[in-house]
């Protein structure tokens, strides 16, 4: 009860920052009494938030804690969205936020359940590789989704999430970023996101999927492991400036919301248009590095189930359904 409490607080203040807010108000919509209200203003004053209050005129958001915490209270705080990054599990460490959102949408959590850590211990990415994770500078979550889908849909999520995150960091930070198939994001050629779909289903039918998203945002060049020094980056090291971790969150949420619920109506159309235009491997020569051997080539596009199509140079065409990317150095045009 108490953190529904709570996040019906969080929402009405973000909702309405220039305005109070009676304590009457805000204690009928979250169900409670105004001395619940009060405790739980009192309890957000103490992590650093500025809420003022005025008699016989309520409560206002005056400012946000000026730490870089991403706390359920610091996300819901500004949070666009209806139903993602609505339930929120924080925790200071975890083997893998992806462990977790599995265990949770086993036991029936709600669809947009979000799942996120200052720390992995064992944090992974695809082909099972490790993922560094260090503590309180980067964006390590999962994301539990429920779409009644098949299961040969699960890939083109990867790709939705890809376009979401692409537009999020633009919005914070004004930097461009590109997108390697099929779920690294780049910025200036290096390493800034990983994105890791699974997924619980049958034959027929997706029960959740759980999309798993590694962000450097406030890492400093020295903070890299020394094999990773010349292959990833962080937000920080692009925008020039720390990063509100929170608020790319949040965008996130926003993004792969609105993207949703496009997909769900629209189909993989117009997703699949964005993600080309993101695309960094489209049109150039590639080498996609799969468990059966190495294909070069020109990646000519993608199918409608996110499929690389990839055309060698006899003029045969490959579908790379899993594979690493490599774009060649001569990045010779397909004519």
């Amino acid at each position: 009860m108490a953190s529904k409490i709570r996040e019906s607080l969080l929402v009405s203040l973000s909702a309405h920052q220039d305005e109070y807010l009676s304590g009457e108000q805000l204690a009928k919509e979250a169900g409670c009494s105004r001395t619940a209200i009060w405790k739980h203003i009192e309890e957000l004053r103490k992590e650093g938030i500025t809420i003022d209050s005025k008699r016989k005129k309520g409560y206002k958001l005056m400012q946000l804690s000026q730490q870089d915490n991403i706390t359920e209270t610091d996300i819901l705080l500004g949070l666009q969205t209806t139903s993602l990054g609505r339930s929120i599990h924080h925790y200071d460490a975890v083997e893998s936020t992806q462990k977790i959102a599995h265990k949770l949408a086993q036991e029936h959590a709600p669809e947009g359940t979000l799942v996120i850590a200052e720390e992995q211990t064992a944090g992974r990415g695809r082909m099972a590789r490790s993922w560094h994770s260090p503590k309180g500078s980067g964006i390590w979550m999962s994301l539990l989704l429920r779409p009644e889908l098949p299961p040969q849909k699960a890939p083109q999520f990867t790709l939705l999430t890809a376009v979401a995150l692409v537009q999020a960091i633009e919005d914070i930070c004004d930097v461009q970023v590109e997108i390697k198939w099929p779920n690294d994001l780049l910025i200036n050629n290096r390493k800034v996101t990983g994105i890791l779909t699974e997924l619980q289903a049958d034959s027929e039918q997706i029960h959740s999927l759980i999309i798993g998203i590694g962000m450097n945002v406030n890492q400093k060049q020295e903070d890299f492991p020394k094999e990773l020094v010349d292959i990833a980056t962080s937000l920080a090291i692009e925008k020039g400036s720390e990063v509100s971790r929170a608020a790319i969150v949040q965008r996130t949420m926003y993004h792969l919301e609105k993207y949703y619920h496009l997909y769900m109506e629209k189909g993989f159309a117009p997703i699949k248009l964005l993600w080309e235009s993101y695309a960094i491997s489209i049109g150039r020569h590639i080498t996609a590095r799969t468990f059966n051997g190495s294909i070069s080539g020109i990646a000519s596009g993608i199918t409608e189930e996110g499929v690389l199509l990839l055309e060698d140079d006899q003029g045969a065409v490959h579908s790379i359904y899993s594979a690493d990317i490599e774009i060649n150095p001569k990045n010779r045009e397909k004519e």
